[in-house]
This record gives structure tokens, sequence and C-alpha cells, in this order.
């Protein structure tokens, strides 16, 4: 089974992209919300991020109708040292106007505080993507992917907090490792990964 017409919940046009090369042919048309302003912003109000994940799938499906598959994605940075934040908040870690850039800066400034080294910067990126049509849940998938948080930036790829993030097992962070790399290991190539298999076994 392929999706003819998918549209990703969000404006995050990395996001976009990066979920279309992860589905690849199993996908025939991928937009976002950018082509359908009419759906307004979906308040992320939940506390988890599978709670988020729904309220944006089932906001943006029901305006949508079912003429679209709608996937929405949820996800976000744990970082032990700091009691598993920025978790839930990690878009908008550091405040109003947060960008990719101020909250990398904050959560080095945080981590800095605290005093955390080696081990005591370990982390992990979650996933949970849940995917909808009519405004009805159809199916939900979760990864994650553990790390510690670098020193300081390093890499130019990825977004986020990519140029921070080292995954288990590499040396590199997900700023630095290519785009094919970072996708078969990350938070959310494992959960499309499962999304994969659940089309794949023509539900």
């Amino acid at each position: 089974m392929d999706l003819e017409h998918l549209v990703v919940a969000t404006g995050n046009a990395h996001k976009t992209a990066e979920i279309a090369v992860v589905l690849g042919d199993l996908v025939q048309q991928v937009e976002d919300l950018r082509a359908y302003p009419e759906v307004g912003e979906i308040a992320e109000t939940g506390t988890t991020f599978l709670a988020n994940a729904r309220l944006k799938a089932l906001g943006a499906s029901a305006a949508l109708g079912d003429r679209v598959w709608v996937l929405a994605d949820d996800s976000g940075l744990e970082v032990d040292a700091l009691g598993g934040a920025p978790g839930v908040y990690s878009a908008r870690y550091s405040g109003e106007g947060a960008t990719d850039a101020s909250n990398r800066a904050k959560l080095l400034e945080e981590l800095a505080a605290v005093g955390a080294r080696g081990k005591g910067r370990s982390a992990r990126f979650r996933c949970v993507l849940v995917l909808a049509r009519g405004g009805d849940e159809v199916a939900t998938f979760d990864g994650a992917v553990e790390g510690v948080i670098a020193n300081g930036e390093k890499g130019e790829g990825g977004f986020g907090y990519d140029p921070l993030f080292i995954p288990e097992g590499e040396c590199a962070t997900f700023g630095e490792l290519p785009a094919a790399t970072k996708n078969a290991m990350s938070h959310r190539g494992r959960a499309l990964a499962g999304l994969r298999a659940w089309l794949g076994e023509g539900k």
C-alpha cells in the first residue's frame, strides 16, 4: 500500500523534506501545512509527544477531510542532567520567538550551569508519529535514539539540536553526519521505519 497524497502537519520545511526522503516511493505526493494556510495554527497543549502529535494529526485531518492522509510528528530532546528538559518544549525552549540557534544556546547555558560533563550529558531524541484521515486516528509509531550533548556546536547539517547531539556509537553530531546516515538511525527515521513496515503490510 502507498499513500497517494500525504500532508505533514507542520510548517517546518526541513522536517517535511526528511520525511519525504525516508518514505520515498511509498508516498506519491508530500506537502505540509504551508500549502493549507486555512488550517491555521494547531495549539500543542499536550504534555507528552503522543498527545501533541495526536492534536496536530486529528486537527489537520478534520480540516482537510478524507481526500488526504495526514501525518503529524511530535519530537524533541530529553537531557538527563536537566530532568528530561527541554522535552515537549524543545521547539520553544528559549521562549517566545525561539529559533534553532537560540534553543541550542540556551541548552548549552543550562548544561554549563549544572556543570554537566561526560556521561552527565546523556540525552535522547524521541519521536511520535500519528497517521490520520478525515479526523480519525489510523495508526501511531514511535522511535528514539540515545546519545550525548556535545560541548559546542559541530556541523552545518540537519536542523534543531542536530549540531549538538552525538548519537550512540558515533563520534560526530547529527549536524556532521551525512543525511542518509542520520535518517537511518535517528528517532524520526526509526518511527518512519515503523510506518514503512506498516504500509508494506498493506494495512
